[in-house]
């Protein structure tokens, strides 16, 4: 499991939960669905010194419980530049993805699909964003503002991770209404809370790392004992939406992690060598393929 994994995690959990009582009525963000509608996305994606390229082809369903969803698939998937075919796995994962309300999706299997698992749980952030934006409260005109709280850190703990967990709060805003080519532009930002919900498992970890509480930790077994890593992390994502149908247009998605980590002999993470910074930046961009 993976950090990124865990967004997912939450807004497909959490946020499902959160405020869902705005009527469609008046609401300036809808997605209205056309049942048998296909097109497809362009995703790129850097992870430090690392990149990957994969297309997302949505296809409008109608489930058995009456709600329409995007069933997303991934394929064409490009690592470093170099064209890697996906694994017989990875081509078969279907999500149903929905933004009427309600749990907005459920998370697929990845077993014998784990290079896909960024691409995916990217795809789903995006979606889950606009999810928030749609559900979390009134966002009708320009300046207009949402603060959605998580009520728990969810983790990513198995294998190697014996904790891994972050803290978050979405704060949304409805930058712009473009009613000339009819177009919304949200800025979603996953921000640490004042008091993270994270296990803190040494005291040397309380200390924040960067400008706010640490809301961000993973502790991995190793060889000769245990990594511990501590810090903040934040997400921005900047999302363009069409008025007409409520589709994601554009979408683009800066994680940096401002981490220190420290090999401990010991799980008490009592007996470790000195600390090294250990920071990662992701940038994700996801834009509508015209036909």
């Amino acid at each position: 499991m993976t950090r990124f994994f865990v967004v997912c995690v939450v807004l497909g959990f959490g946020i499902s939960t959160a405020a869902q009582d705005v009527a469609p009525v008046g609401r300036l963000l809808v997605r209205r669905y056309v049942e048998g509608e296909t097109f497809a996305y362009l995703m790129k994606g850097k992870n430090n010194a690392n990149s990957y390229d994969v297309t997302i082809t949505a296809t409008v369903k109608k489930n058995a419980d009456g709600r329409f969803v995007d069933e997303l698939a991934w394929s064409n998937g490009i690592v470093n530049g170099v064209p890697r075919q996906l694994s017989p796995a990875a081509q078969a994962i279907r999500v149903a993805v929905t933004l009427e309300g309600g749990v907005p999706f459920v998370l697929p299997n990845f077993t014998g699909a784990r290079g896909l698992v960024g691409p995916v749980t990217d795809s789903l952030t995006f979606y889950s964003d606009l999810f928030v934006a749609m559900h979390g409260g009134t966002l009708n005109k320009a300046g207009d503002h949402l603060r959605v709280p998580i009520p728990m850190a969810p983790s990513w703990a198995g294998g190697p991770v014996i904790i891994g967990e972050d803290s978050f709060e979405f704060d949304i805003t409805l930058t712009t209404v473009d009613t000339a080519h009819g177009t919304a532009r949200l800025l979603v930002k996953h921000v640490p809370p004042a008091a993270p919900k994270i296990r803190i498992p040494a005291e040397w970890m309380r200390e924040p790392v960067a400008d706010t509480p640490n809301n961000w930790v993973q502790v991995e077994k190793t060889a000769t004992g245990f990594d511990a890593s501590i810090g903040k992390e934040t997400f921005d994502v900047d999302l363009t939406v069409n008025l007409a149908d409520g589709k994601i247009l554009s979408a683009t998605m800066d994680n940096p992690v401002t981490a220190v980590t420290r090999s401990c002999k010991d799980e008490a993470l009592t007996q470790c060598g000195p600390s090294r910074p250990d920071p990662t930046f992701r940038h994700i961009e996801m834009t509508l393929l015209r036909k």
